[in-house]
């Protein structure tokens, strides 16, 4: 059986994708729908290999969520492209053509694959796991301040402030390079596209979850500690209680579900159900960190942005 070979032409508005066992050269639009319905329709044909031109970093993000989804890719340099299209005797200019071409440029000259999971990604995730050390030293220098003598209370006080200038200072540093990198912007776009997530639980969850996305909702709810369990003893019988997991993801869901119980409708909407229902509101903020969390794992897994329909 043959392999299988695709282009894409990358415009601002649309990518045109063309695959070399097919007559037709489809068109989606450039935007978050357009590139999952281009990562739909590729899993389905199964190329062995991708490429498009490089533009500007137009092509930047469908790169990323191609390779996230295991499709081999390569960005080509258009000058290489515009040299093989010089050689078969294909001179047109026009987005079908241009789709076509890099189709057969894919199958003809076979340019190697390169993860795009480089240097930029290492560096990002070794910044997020200081911050999460930085964030443990203030909490242990604030735990000491209730037992500290007199003396060195003022010490500790400026520990604590110069580490949370250093924690200022990471998130800034953490924002500008995940601006710079295609597979981590995706991911954080995605995740503070939902109302009452803000880059505190984005940066968390990237951290501290990587799992996200590739686990049902069960799994990841307990994997954070917010899967409901039941106690069977004692006055405890009946009882649905959450435990263990991780504790960083727990705290940052645990603020982030407060926020969107006041700004996110579909956890506001079910917050006061759950309170109209009788329960407590700490088991009814609880039950929405768990929702919460059910959606930002299934908008990684679709890579689609947070939509309501109200």
């Amino acid at each position: 059986m043959d392999k299988i070979y695709a282009g894409i032409d990358v415009s601002k508005s649309t990518l045109d994708v063309a695959v070399t066992n097919q007559k037709e050269i489809k068109s989606f639009c450039n935007d978050g729908n357009g590139i999952q319905q281009i990562v739909d329709y590729l899993k389905k044909n199964v190329p062995s290999l991708t490429v498009m031109e490089a533009t500007g970093g137009l092509e930047a993000l469908l790169a990323a969520n191609l390779d996230a989804a295991q499709i081999p890719v390569v960005v080509a340099n258009p000058r290489q492209v515009r040299d093989y299209a010089r050689s078969v005797g294909k001179l047109a200019k026009t987005d079908n053509i241009d789709a076509r071409i890099l189709a057969e440029f894919s199958r003809d000259i076979h340019p190697e694959p390169r993860p795009l999971t480089d240097e930029q990604t290492k560096e990002i995730k070794a910044m997020l796991v200081r911050r999460q050390q930085v964030i443990g030293m203030i909490t242990t220098e604030n735990n000491r301040l209730w037992s500290a003598d007199v003396h060195i209370v003022q010490a500790i006080q400026r520990h604590i402030a110069w580490l949370k200038q250093q924690l200022k200072d990471l998130d800034q540093d953490l924002e500008n390079q995940i601006k710079n990198s295609p597979i981590w912007r995706e991911k954080d776009d995605l995740l503070k596209s939902v109302p009452g997530v803000g880059p505190v639980l984005s940066l968390t969850l990237m951290s501290a979850l990587p799992e996200l996305g590739t686990l049902n909702r069960k799994q990841i709810a307990a994997l954070a500690g917010v899967a409901p369990f039941n106690r069977d003893s004692g006055k405890y019988r009946g009882k649905r209680t959450t435990k263990g997991g991780r504790t960083r993801v727990r705290s940052a869901l645990y603020m982030a579900a407060l926020v969107a119980t006041r700004f996110n409708p579909v956890i506001r909407e079910y917050y006061q159900h759950l309170l109209k229902l009788g329960k407590v509101k700490k088991v009814a903020l609880t039950a929405c960190m768990r929702k919460l969390l059910t959606m930002l794992n299934a908008i990684i897994r679709d890579h689609r942005q947070w939509h309501y329909a109200s």
